[in-house]
């Protein structure tokens, strides 16, 4: 049912009240690129090409959230130009909840040669009725604590794999105040869960779906991202 599609700027409204540090993402790009992805006729090869186009823009408001200091310029035509300059990138770290995660970490990978990358491996458990995340397995820099942190994941569904990624970060000494949570969908519940237990995390997100169905998929959404992008379907 057409008439049931959600697009990034309908929950605009409600979005503050889900989570105290939600940042929505804006673009008027976004309306015709969900589309495309949410499509189910739109092919693997087309779905990586819009995605891309997504993540590249929700990359660089993502990167906007974090320090950035004033700095003054001399343009061609002007002295003295006030400026901002963001925090070195050697204070920065991207940290992927592989697979899905990966390809959201390589956009915000583009946007800063050279930074350091984390890998936290967390899976569904689709034989329970709530989904619950098992973590396998985690990568993370030696300087990790002393790092702000970019932990990308393109779907925000229960809220439990991103709650298992975090604790993951805090346990090697991250300040949840220094982590932003990157993800291209998210919905009500998930936000509610990260709000209740982690709220001083921001979370940078580019759309705000209705719900989750009964399968604890997020509605209207647009299915399985990791198989969609890197065409596992």
């Amino acid at each position: 049912d057409t008439t049931r599609l959600v697009f990034h700027k309908v929950c605009t409204n409600m979005a503050n009240g889900l989570h105290p540090n939600l940042i929505l993402s804006e673009s008027k790009a976004y309306d015709a690129l969900f589309t495309k992805m949410r499509d189910v006729k739109t092919k693997p090869s087309e779905f990586e090409f819009f995605a891309k186009r997504v993540m590249r823009i929700l990359a660089e408001d993502a990167i906007a959230q974090l320090p950035h200091k004033t700095i003054k310029i001399t343009t061609p035509c002007s002295p003295n130009i006030e400026g901002k300059e963001l925090m070195s990138v050697d204070n920065i770290c991207v940290v992927s909840i592989v697979r899905a995660g990966d390809s959201l970490m390589e956009a915000v990978r583009a946007c800063l040669p050279g930074v350091s990358i984390g890998k936290i491996l967390i899976q569904r458990n689709e034989e329970t009725t709530e989904k619950l995340p098992t973590l396998y397995y985690s990568k993370l820099p030696p300087r990790i604590k002393d790092m702000n942190v970019l932990l990308c994941d393109p779907m925000l569904a229960t809220g439990g794999s991103a709650k298992a990624a975090l604790d993951v970060l805090t346990k090697h000494g991250v300040l949840l105040s220094n982590i932003i949570f990157v993800n291209v969908i998210c919905c009500p519940e998930g936000l509610q869960r990260l709000a209740e237990d982690v709220p001083d995390v921001k979370v940078v997100t580019a759309c705000v779906d209705e719900c989750l169905n009964e399968n604890k998929y997020i509605v209207p959404g647009l299915g399985d991202y990791g198989d969609r992008f890197f065409n596992t379907t």
